[in-house]
This record gives C-alpha cells, sequence and structure tokens, in this order.
C-alpha cells in the first residue's frame, strides 16, 4: 500500500520529485550567481541596458529559488542550501569575469536552455505523480523562460 504525505502525493514519487527540484534548484542557484557577475561586470556600449537587464534577470531567478526550494519542503523533503551541492548538482557552470555583453547574454541563453529542459522533465514527472502544484509552477517557467530565450536570441541577431 501506497504511504501519503501530508498533501496526499505518495511519498516515494514525492522524493523522486524533490530530487529532481533540487536539481533544479542547484541550477537556478548557479545562473543566479552567474548573472549577479554579469550585472557587476559589465562593460562597453551596452552597459546601460544590460546592467538594469541583468538585475531584473537575477532578482527573478531569486524569487523562483525561494518558490522551488518551498516546493521541495511542501512535498515533505529538505531542499539543498550548500554552495558545494549546487556546485556538485549544477549542469550550468559557473561563470567568472564576463565583461564582454554578448558573451554574457550568450551564457544567460545557454542558462535559459538548461533550465527550460529540466522543467520539461520535471513537469512530465509530477504529471506522472498527480503533483498539480509542480506541474503548474513548471508550466508557469516555461512559458516564461520560453519567451525569455527568444528574446535573447533576437537580441543577439
Amino acid at each position: 500500500m501506497k504511504q501519503l504525505n501530508v498533501i496526499g502525493l505518495d511519498k516515494a514519487s514525492a522524493e523522486r520529485l524533490s530530487a529532481k527540484l533540487n536539481s533544479l534548484l542547484a541550477n537556478y542557484q548557479t545562473l543566479y550567481m552567474n548573472v549577479r557577475g554579469f550585472h557587476w561586470n559589465i562593460r562597453g556600449e551596452s552597459f546601460f541596458e544590460l546592467h538594469d537587464k541583468f538585475e531584473e534577470t537575477y532578482n527573478d531567478l531569486l524569487t523562483k529559488i525561494d518558490e522551488i526550494a518551498e516546493r521541495v519542503q511542501t512535498l515533505g523533503q529538505t531542499p539543498l542550501h550548500t554552495y558545494s551541492a549546487y556546485l556538485e548538482l549544477s549542469e550550468i557552470k559557473e561563470v567568472a569575469n564576463l565583461t564582454d555583453g554578448r558573451q554574457c547574454v550568450t551564457e544567460l541563453l545557454n542558462g535559459y536552455q538548461v533550465l527550460i529542459r529540466i522543467q520539461r522533465e520535471l513537469l512530465e514527472a509530477a504529471a506522472d505523480a498527480g503533483d498539480e502544484g509542480t506541474e503548474a509552477l513548471m508550466s508557469d517557467y516555461i512559458s516564461e523562460q520560453e519567451k525569455t530565450a527568444w528574446m535573447l536570441t533576437a537580441y543577439l541577431g
């Protein structure tokens, strides 16, 4: 017989989803720190435009980081909270000391591509587990980030 957690989901399924969410969290944290660096270090003719855009982006990423960690908690698990764990799990790699706007935007786009792929995997796993809360979160993130990826691609020409 299946054991259910406090929100009525199978505990084993919730554990598997939480592991995937923690992997997503690690990727978000790494991208967040990369974008903070882009914001601080950007140089050149696109400084004003990109400095503001990167601040907007890292604030959005920070909101999503909190939502993902809270979703892990809602599923009855513990969110990762150390940089060593993030770096171990993240597919997005640290980027240091970039000052060129095009390179920064390219790295941001690459990060969003990773997030979108992982979120699609989570969307499917959440559907299989009957976890509408995680499904809704992932669906919202995917819709928003697909548009952002299109815009970043347009910016790069």
